[in-house]
């Protein structure tokens, strides 16, 4: 976090998953489990080696839900022919 560059991915990647719906800030309710987060950074580059970007990605830490509290149905995206 000491470089502007990540910083600046940080804040690309939370306002792209702002924008697209896909996460959304709410208060925790009493005795709810929160699931927590973090962030993977990761360089892009271009074919000749150069430096294309800085990702920043934000995953859950999916490992500390338990079925039948924290969710009651999985989901997993299949592309099928």
């Amino acid at each position: 976090m000491k470089h502007a560059h990540w910083r600046r991915a940080i804040a690309d990647e939370f306002e792209a998953l702002i924008r697209n719906g896909t996460l959304s800030l709410v208060p925790p309710k009493a005795g709810q489990n929160i699931v927590g987060c973090k962030w993977l950074f990761r360089i892009k580059r271009n074919s000749d080696g150069s430096i294309a970007r800085y990702k920043g990605r934000l995953v859950a830490k999916g490992f500390t839900q338990c079925p039948g509290i924290d969710f009651k149905e999985t989901f997993a995206p299949v592309v099928r022919p």
